[in-house]
């Protein structure tokens, strides 16, 4: 696919990342001539055909093209947090049987070397920023100029590594995040990628005049998949993941597309929200009323109806002095945005739309490539995540657990036979463990995860994901919301704040903003989030509303293992670490 995206556009920008204070791009040809010294280096190295190589850095590209060169030597990337602690980075790499590995900085080196008695297999490590020692661990430049002699001395020797890879071979090894044991590494062979990138181009809502911006952690299936769609369809990709540049750097890229966790929705959504309402008076009455507009438009165009002159009128003004605002802080040439890794709110969805900001709610796991099912512009429905992909099959089992089949799909868990077995059938099914429904127009809802299923002492079921997804985009101070009440009599939830958020609300209502911990502790900062959670029990089953709650002193993070880098809660660590406060919801 590289190499066939090389020779059909060499001219064109392919990648566009930060540089001394601007912005620096490059083309597909000048990629290729960065890309094949590097390969060359591994194949200097010894990398051979499905050898492992790894990469542990954020998203960056210098990431993208030690991919490229991975793939182009006929080897494997096995992907890697930079979050990830030096134990389990050292489980990771000794359990896949890295060769090589990439990393950031002095940072990554520290944790490889303080693993390096578990890992005879590593013979190399190759730094992006800092603390190369000539010996074990080589700078980036010091690969490409063993890569450059060893081309002087086998001109073809990455190109035939890359006609000796097969379909069937491995492309990609990532981790699960391990919020139920150790971490399982999902083999994604190469037809996995080229069928992902296949499927994208048969949506046609992308072209080569697309610009993306894409800060997704490339080590999670998700950032990989859009990876690999740049690749098919050439458009370029402006490359920076540093998330407090995000807002800067749309500003400036201004792009057409972006993908992201709903957590940045979120948001995005409750900062603005909030920050009217605290402004209130005849700001606050236009921003309500033009939204009010804004989302008749929405909801006629979504249902193809017709909007009268009157509506039509109305909409020209709210968009001119609210709409279009909103729609210039994310770039003001945004076509749609995609959402993934977990449920966004339809209310959140309905919002954006209101502001003519599309969000495409795409479904899938690492064990599907990221890719299974995904909203079309066309046809686009709030809290639903589309029919499946061309090629790819969704079913139901009987207890409603989603079960898929196609392409994508992986071929199994690295060394463990019995674990796949257990999700993977002969006939090529794959039970994802999550739970759903199918409208008549094969649109698929995703309603939780079915080992999160809560059922309580009296025998009844609670879902805690739609009422997670509610009460955030209900509070906009919230960060993260843990339902809790699995055995017991009665729903609560530990509720995590957002400092910035929550300081901004402290600094509206004349309270101290310099202390988090005390923030979170405030009589009226509590009363509000037992508002916001009265507003969500509002529309609940009785034997499913939360009947009491903890504010937690700090926000949940992926430093401390709470959140999967994709910023998914870890149920079970966090019920775990707060096991006393639960409890005191029961006593």
């Amino acid at each position: 696919m590289f190499y066939d995206r090389v020779r059909a556009t060499p001219d064109r920008e392919a990648y566009r990342h930060p540089r001394a204070g601007g912005w620096t791009s490059v083309t597909w040809a000048e990629t290729e001539a960065i890309v094949r010294p590097l390969a060359a280096g591994l194949l200097s190295l010894g990398i051979e055909r499905e050898d492992r190589v790894a990469i542990a850095s954020n998203t960056r590209v210098d990431w993208i093209y030690a991919d490229l060169a991975i793939t182009c030597a006929g080897a494997a990337t096995t992907t890697v947090y930079p979050t990830t602690g030096a134990e389990e980075v050292g489980y990771l790499l000794a359990d896949s049987g890295s060769r090589v590995a990439f990393v950031e900085d002095v940072t990554q080196v520290a944790k490889l070397r303080s693993q390096r008695d578990r890992l005879p297999d590593l013979a190399r490590v190759v730094t992006f920023d800092g603390g190369a020692d000539g010996d074990w661990v080589l700078g980036l430049d010091d690969l490409r100029a063993r890569g450059e002699q060893y081309l002087a001395e086998h001109p073809t020797a990455v190109d035939e590594a890359v006609d000796g890879v097969r379909a069937e071979d491995l492309a990609t090894l990532i981790y699960t995040s391990g919020t139920t044991g150790r971490p399982k590494g999902v083999e994604l062979p190469h037809s996995c990628w080229t069928y992902i990138g296949a499927g994208a181009e048969s949506l046609n809502f992308l072209s080569p005049d697309d610009l993306q911006y894409l800060w997704l952690p490339l080590s999670h299936s998700f950032g990989k998949m859009l990876e690999t769609v740049q690749l098919q369809i050439g458009f370029p990709t402006a490359v920076d993941g540093r998330l407090d540049m995000i807002v800067e750097n749309l500003g400036q890229v201004r792009p057409t597309f972006m993908a992201g966790p709903p957590r940045i929705f979120e948001k995005v959504h409750a900062k603005i929200v909030q920050t009217i309402e605290e402004e209130g008076g005849a700001r606050s009455r236009l921003f309500d009323w033009a939204f009010d507009v804004g989302d008749r438009v929405s909801r006629a165009r979504l249902e193809g109806r017709p909007t009268g002159t009157a509506t039509r009128l109305q909409h020209a003004v709210a968009d001119r002095l609210v709409l279009a605002k909103i729609r210039d802080r994310l770039g003001g040439r945004i076509r749609f945005l995609l959402s993934g890794s977990a449920a966004l709110s339809a209310d959140v969805a309905a919002w954006f739309s209101a502001a003519d900001l599309l969000v495409l709610e795409g479904y899938g796991l690492t064990e599907t490539s990221a890719g299974a099912c995904i909203v079309r512009p066309t046809d686009p429905a709030f809290g639903r995540v589309g029919p499946p992909i061309t090629g790819t099959e969704v079913r139901l089992a009987d207890d409603g657990e989603i079960l898929v089949r196609g392409p994508s799909v992986m071929r199994g868990y690295h060394d463990r036979p019995e674990e796949t077995a257990e999700v993977l059938d002969e006939d090529g099914w794959l039970a994802t463990g999550d739970i759903g429904e199918l409208d008549d127009r094969g649109r698929l809802r995703i309603t939780d995860r079915k080992k999160d299923l809560i059922k309580t002492s009296g025998g009844k079921y609670i879902a805690p994901q739609p009422i997670e997804v509610q009460f955030k985009a209900t509070c906009p101070i919230s960060s993260q919301i843990l339902v809790h009440g699995d055995g017991r009599n009665y729903a609560t939830a530990l509720v995590a704040l957002d400092p910035e958020a929550l300081a901004q609300w402290c600094r509206a209502h004349d309270l101290p903003d310099d202390d988090v911990a005390a923030m979170a502790g405030f009589p009226a900062v509590r009363d509000y989030v037992r508002q916001c959670l009265d507003e969500v029990n509002a529309g609940l089953n009785r034997w499913e509303t939360v009947k009491d709650f903890r504010i937690l002193d700090a926000d949940l993070s992926v430093e401390k293992g709470e959140l999967t880098p994709s910023l998914k809660v870890k149920r079970r660590v966090v019920e775990d670490a707060y096991r006393p406060l639960l409890d005191s919801m029961y006593a």
